[in-house]
């Protein structure tokens, strides 16, 4: 912080009041708002010297080009740290929060979202006018390397995450036949790469544009799709149409081309983008845990379904194991707000050897029970092919009355905190049963929670068994 405190106070020229620090969020990166006594600046640490060096030069060049981005005011002799443009505290992304809950955008809100992609083909192409692309960090265009990278990202940290079965040939013959296609539209113009309502500041009403570091030489039809089908912004359809009505409008000084000709290229871009948002969701949520993303993985889903309601005859194999995906009940929880402000328990049965499941509410999970030291049925063959939902393997457990001594604590547990939580009116809470296999005693006890939660409080009880097909 000391090198930002530093590259402040040479700059304007006066002591600083204040620092206070951003909280993290998906970057890495560390962001600070900077009070003196006349000016504010937001500072920036971040260790990765070609990316600061990429924005930097990206800043200069969109400023100097008109372009409503924020200025780079002083770098560190390292590169390590730098100071920048305040642009406010007004995010597009929570501006329009009354239409991202609740699907029902309002005029205010829809103007706004139409203002900001109406800007868009100008930095597309304005923005590319003499940029020294080859500054672009990491890769100075959109080639058939970075869309092979993305399209692993998302076979590696989301598919593979989800434990779903499916043929690595068929799979890369359709990623493929996918970066064939989307390299037939490269074009001479600047791809912000995440353009998105998250990265859109207002200044006195107007967008200003941030996180551009990202970017590259590259299709137009990306950003359009990044934009349009962010997962969270939950945009209906109609105003799917519009905002790319309002695109094409805009776009028409710089390329002539009608809303058939779009479409048939644009499905392409808003798939491989898709893609490449669960794979970043897959590792920051799944593997990482952080809330956002996790809660963000049902919202791409159902965009996913949306998308592939036209099917994609060009890629036949990725197309039906996206369904699959898409339909997997470990990411059926949606907005937890659903449900007229009842309690939701999610209940599951798990086996330790797959890890805990994940919590898509954002909360951080609930209780985990070990039902480990309950004797199990999977040590003997006749129950092997067995789930705690037969009867066989019901009359097992409750032969020594062993499960039925613990569940009676776990309930007394359950009361409590389902009373508790409804008397402060919380939406969420979640109890998962893990064994070895996740097969049998667990199976067992959340089907017994369920029943015994759902008997006695007004309350959604969702109950999954994770590891059962």
């Amino acid at each position: 912080m000391r090198q930002i405190e530093k590259l402040f106070i040479d700059y304007f020229g006066e002591e600083i009041t204040t620092i206070r620090q951003f909280p993290s969020s998906g970057s890495n990166r560390n962001y600070f708002r900077i009070y003196g006594v006349n000016y504010t600046a937001i500072g920036v640490e971040w260790h990765n010297v070609e990316e600061n060096n990429a924005f930097c030069h990206l800043s200069k060049h969109f400023v100097s080009r008109g372009l409503s981005m924020p200025k780079v005011y002083s770098i560190s002799e390292d590169r390590c740290s730098y100071i920048q443009e305040d642009v406010g505290n007004e995010i597009l992304y929570d501006i329009v929060e009354h239409g991202r809950i609740s699907g029902q955008y309002s005029s205010e809100e829809v103007s706004l979202l139409k203002k900001t992609i109406a800007a868009l083909p100008k930095i597309q192409f304005e923005g590319a006018i003499g940029l020294d692309f080859s500054v672009c960090y990491p890769q100075p265009s959109f080639d058939k390397r970075m869309i092979e990278f993305d399209l692993n990202y998302f076979k590696y940290n989301f598919l593979k995450l989800t434990g779903l079965e499916f043929n690595e040939m068929r799979l890369q013959d359709d990623f493929d036949a996918l970066s064939n296609h989307l390299l037939r539209y490269d074009s001479n113009t600047f791809m912000y790469r995440d353009f998105q309502a998250r990265n859109v500041m207002l200044k006195d009403g107007e967008p200003y544009f941030i996180d551009f570091q990202g970017g590259r030489r590259g299709p137009i039809y990306y950003d359009v799709a990044s934009f349009v089908w962010q997962a969270k912004a939950n945009y209906p359809k109609k105003l799917k149409n519009e905002l790319i009505d309002t695109y094409i409008e805009s776009l028409k000084p710089y390329s002539d081309i009608t809303r058939n000709e779009f479409d048939a290229i644009f499905r392409h871009f808003v798939l491989f983008r898709t893609l490449q948002v669960l794979g970043a969701y897959g590792f920051r949520g799944l593997f990482e845990k952080k809330a956002h993303f996790l809660q963000s993985i049902p919202f791409a889903l159902a965009n996913l379904k949306e998308i592939l309601d036209t099917p994609f005859e060009e890629y036949p194999y990725l197309s039906e194991l996206l369904l699959k995906v898409a339909d997997m009940d470990r990411f059926s929880t949606g907005d937890i707000d659903s449900h007229d402000g009842k309690l939701i328990v999610e209940i599951y049965s798990f086996s330790y050897k797959r890890g805990f499941p994940d919590d898509f509410s954002g909360n951080g999970g609930g209780y985990v029970f070990d039902c480990r030291s309950i004797h199990n049925p999977g040590k003997y063959e006749q129950y092997r092919y067995l789930t705690g939902n037969d009867q066989p393997v019901i009359d097992f457990l409750e032969k020594d009355g062993e499960i039925l001594d613990f569940l009676e604590d776990v309930y007394k547990l359950a009361d409590r905190h389902v009373k508790r939580y409804i008397e402060r009116g919380f939406t969420h809470l979640m109890f998962c049963f893990g064994c070895t296999g996740g097969q049998h005693r667990s199976v067992y006890c959340a089907n017994h929670l369920a029943e015994y939660l759902s008997s006695r409080y007004d309350i959604v009880v969702k109950l999954t068994h994770r590891e059962l097909k």
